[in-house]
């Protein structure tokens, strides 16, 4: 026999009741996510793997004593750059609270530094305890509105592909794309036939929505609306119900989920900010959510377990069952989800909110650096006057979604300039890969600034240089300290740094611990409230403003996005 049946061969005379099992969890009540159904009985687990549900000869014995077992909790989408951590602090800090597997989406780092960025998540996310499985960025860059730092070509995501980890291809962002039928897009599309394909279609319907569809896409996460959800669901889309750090959507779709179509439905966080994941939780917080909104406990379990696992073709995963691998997580209720002990693979990983693995030693030297940016000078951020009126981009509060307004503009010597007693504010995003330099200028409201300004290396999808602010001197000088630092995020008050918080590797993450990331975090949200931001987290939102798949208006190097249209529109109308 090979050692593939030796062990399974093992693993089946433990079921059979003729080798003592590894570890017996005694007195449980189990949550079946086959039958939706809290079931009394023992769980024997051999091998990393469940065997059995009756009492048996085992080495270790865990009495439960009415707890309540559950499958670890699966994310099936997830940018785990938002977090700002590397892939083992990352795991450090869901373990414990029941997530024991997720499903990334590396595009963020991969417009910074393409094959090389992907590859380092693929090899910083080996052996720290979480599953971590990847798709293939299917849009590198997203769009051609915006400047990346690399591209991903249909060859490298067939390269991608052959890792064991990459699943399938990721977010299908160019919509447009695969609706005219571009023969790059659908060069991709068939290198993944095969293979799952995410979707990513805000507010797509219709005929429109149908020849998207024909393109082989099965989910999508940006639904906002009941209505679009059930469309979507009734023409065979699996729905990814987000409810993460920006954008929460679980209110208006939890009705979506009845017994006749939870199985095509999921929870997932998509993007999750560092702070949350200290204080909340991960997928443990968005089931809480889920039941306070009347959703069934064991139902919303199953769209963050099973449900998961059977879209990605996971088949040992998502269940408490016989030949299912032993990720388990001990709950005191059904309701308050507290999480006690987490096993990974019949391994217990995390006890009373703490992660038992070791520590690994974070990067020790900076790496995939990308700021090809040159000092920065007050001219370089000027906008010269060319009517009385500009477009302004609207911030909508706890939505991706922007909206856009016609304002007069301020001008001082042939300039038009921010107006803070107005809150309306210059933004900029300055090109920091190819060493172009290139700028996109804007006026931004909602966010609330009275003085200083902001900088970011965080800037979806492409994570150019965005800067807002006040005044122009702050404002390059936030920039010009990103400039040094090799990116991060940065708040500037009367010509001084107030806060920073540095991110080393491609501008997007830190190689710091949760808890010091957090720390500085706060450091620079708070300097930005203490600037006036109006905003509970003012980087989050400003991130995102130079993502020009989401509409309405958004900023990017080349300029304004008018994003329903998909074309660049002027500043001055």
């Amino acid at each position: 026999m090979t050692k593939w049946q030796q062990r399974l061969a093992r693993r089946i005379e433990a079921a059979r009741g003729d080798r003592p099992v590894d570890l017996l969890f005694r007195g449980a009540k189990v949550v079946n996510v086959f039958i939706g159904e809290l079931v009394s009985t023992s769980v024997a687990v051999f091998d990393g793997v469940v065997v059995g549900f009756d009492d048996r000869q085992a080495k270790e014995v865990v009495e439960i004593n009415d707890a309540i077992l559950s499958p670890g909790f699966i994310d099936g989408h997830f940018h785990l750059e938002s977090t700002l951590l590397l892939p083992a602090e990352f795991a450090r800090a869901v373990l414990p609270h029941g997530t024991t597997t997720v499903v990334a989406d590396p595009h963020e780092i991969a417009n910074v530094a393409g094959v090389a960025g992907v590859e380092f998540m693929l090899k910083a996310s080996e052996e720290v305890g979480l599953e971590i499985f990847y798709m293939a960025p299917s849009c590198v860059p997203a769009t051609n509105m915006e400047t990346a730092g690399a591209e991903l070509t249909s060859s490298d995501l067939e390269i991608l592909a052959e890792h064991p980890r990459v699943l399938g291809l990721a977010e299908m962002m160019n919509f447009p794309g695969v609706i005219y039928a571009d023969p790059a897009i659908l060069d991709k599309l068939e290198r993944f036939r095969d293979k799952i394909i995410d979707g990513h279609s805000p507010g797509l319907s219709g005929a429109s929505l149908d020849a998207y569809l024909c393109g082989g896409i099965g989910s999508d996460h940006e639904c906002t609306r009941f209505e679009e959800a059930r469309e979507k669901l009734a023409k065979g889309m699996h729905i990814m119900i987000r409810e993460g750090s920006q954008a929460r959507d679980l209110e208006a779709l939890a009705p979506l989920v009845t017994p006749q179509t939870k199985h095509r439905c999921m929870l997932v966080s998509d993007d999750c900010h560092p702070e949350d994941l200290l204080e909340h939780g991960h997928m443990n917080r968005v089931l809480k959510r889920a039941i306070e909104l009347s959703m069934d406990p064991i139902s919303a379990i199953q769209l963050a377990s099973l449900n998961p696992a059977r879209y990605f073709g996971l088949r040992t995963l998502g269940a408490i069952a016989p030949g299912y691998q032993a990720d388990i997580v001990v709950l005191g209720s059904l309701e308050s989800l507290e999480v006690s002990r987490v096993y990974k693979k019949g391994q217990l990983v995390a006890k009373d909110g703490k992660c038992l693995l070791p520590q690994l030693t974070a990067a020790k030297e900076t790496e995939l650096i990308s700021m090809k940016l040159g000092e920065l000078r007050e001219d370089d951020l000027r906008i010269q006057v060319q009517g009385s009126r500009v477009r302004a981009i609207r911030v909508v509060p706890n939505t991706l979604i922007t909206e856009e307004e016609i304002l007069p503009v301020v001008t001082r010597q042939g300039a038009a300039v921010s107006e803070p007693g107005r809150d309306l504010l210059k933004m900029v995003v300055i090109e920091r890969h190819r060493g172009s330099g290139r700028r996109g200028f804007a006026f931004i409201r909602g966010l609330g600034l009275r003085q200083g300004a902001l900088a970011s290396t965080v800037a979806h999808d492409s994570h150019n240089l965005i800067v807002v602010g006040a005044n122009d001197s702050d404002m390059v000088i936030a920039a010009n300290v990103l400039r040094e630092l090799g990116g991060g995020l940065v708040v500037v008050k009367d010509g001084q740094v107030a806060a920073q918080l540095p991110l080393p590797i491609a501008g997007l993450v830190s190689n710091a611990t949760l808890e010091r990331v957090v720390e500085l975090k706060k450091e620079v949200d708070q300097a930005a409230i203490d600037l006036g931001a109006t905003l509970e987290q003012p980087f989050m939102a400003l991130s995102f403003m130079a993502l020009p798949v989401i509409p309405k208006l958004k900023l990017t190097d080349q300029g304004l996005v008018d994003v329903e249209s998909f074309t660049h529109v002027p500043l001055f109308v």
